[in-house]
């Protein structure tokens, strides 16, 4: 008997950090430890935990999942990748059954990092509130996605839509003209796009997820060929700091790597916060901090580049200010569900 193929869905990890608000049971773990932590699961296994900032967005991800003719071959597979037990991961589990989400497997590491994990199974995103989890996933060729607290959360049960956002440079391209931009400020940086406009960039950490989000869109498009009323549910924007003439690069680049987005904000310094506010993207991917203030829009930083790169000890830089992904020895002080 053949195997559950995964190689032609869209397949994300998600941490229950990321899914759920953990607030409460991680101050368990940090002040008490893990005996009082796996207490205090089993005693609250049944309290449903209340959704988290990624919740949104696997919600109507996976309600896409009703273009598939067949309900044993869907579009979208949401799969948990947490550091959690078995045993406390039950309380995540019974969570969302009681959440009604169509998100059967799972991975349990214990404390260790799960993101190997990723590659074998196909996955084209993981999120977690773990920093140092996904920025070693980054740094190991993955596409990983930091989310950030959000206080507000816009998950109106009658918007149907799905609406994703994404920053271009090291994010769905990679760092190249970025690198441009730090050593020679933004005028050698416009130069060099114009002299490359016709020269497609190198794909960056979530291309892939957006080459996924296109073939569920082109389901959507036979959906509406069959059945005219159909109103589209999945819409991409690019919301970016780049400005003419740089904004035909990225056009090119979409175009040669065969991809598309429903709306481009080519912003050229204007602040990403209140066109995100408008937008009100149900994710925003972007790979600088000072882009993800708003605390309206479930918003996940990106690691990836230049922007985001560390000085090493010992190569002419103050030391790292990381904390190295904590082992089995070192969980007790960490809460990295």
């Amino acid at each position: 008997m053949a195997g559950y193929d995964l190689s032609n869905r869209l397949v994300i990890g998600i941490a229950s950090s990321a899914l759920f608000n953990l607030d409460e049971s991680g101050r368990v773990f940090n002040e008490q430890g893990p005996a009082a932590y796996l207490a205090y699961q089993r005693e609250h296994l049944d309290d449903t935990l209340r959704p988290g900032v990624a919740y949104p967005f696997v919600r109507r991800l996976l309600s896409l999942n009703d273009l598939s003719a067949d309900p044993d071959d869907p579009l979208v597979e949401v799969i948990v990748l947490s550091r959690n037990s078995p045993e406390t991961g039950l309380r995540v589990m019974r969570s969302i059954a009681a959440h009604e989400l169509p998100i059967t497997r799972a991975i349990f590491t214990e404390g260790r990092a799960p993101f190997p994990y990723m590659e074998p199974l196909n996955m084209a995103l993981f999120l977690s509130a773990d920093a140092a989890d996904v920025r070693q996933a980054v740094e190991n060729g993955l596409p990983a996605g930091h989310v950030q607290e959000s206080p507000g959360l816009d998950d109106d049960p009658l918007d149907r839509g799905l609406r994703v956002a994404f920053d271009f440079d090291s994010v769905l391209a990679d760092d190249a003209s970025e690198q441009v931009y730090a050593s020679g400020g933004l005028h050698r940086f416009q130069e060099h796009e114009l002299a490359n406009q016709n020269l497609a960039h190198e794909p960056g950490p979530l291309r892939e997820l957006l080459r996924r989000l296109n073939q569920i869109q082109a389901e959507e498009e036979r959906r509406r060929e069959d059945l005219p009323g159909y109103r589209m549910r999945l819409r991409v924007s690019v919301v970016t700091a780049r400005s003419a003439p740089a904004h035909e690069r990225a056009l090119w680049s979409l175009r040669e790597w065969g991809l598309r987005v429903n709306d481009a904000f080519f912003l050229g310094g204007i602040a990403k916060g209140p066109i995100l506010e408008t937008l009100r993207p149900h994710i925003f991917f972007d790979d600088q901090q000072l882009h993800l203030t708003s605390e309206s829009v479930p918003s996940v930083h990106i690691p990836f580049g230049v922007r985001n790169a560390e000085p090493r000890p010992g190569r002419g830089g103050p030391p790292t200010s990381r904390t190295p992904p904590p082992s089995d020895t070192t969980m007790q002080h960490t809460w990295l569900p």
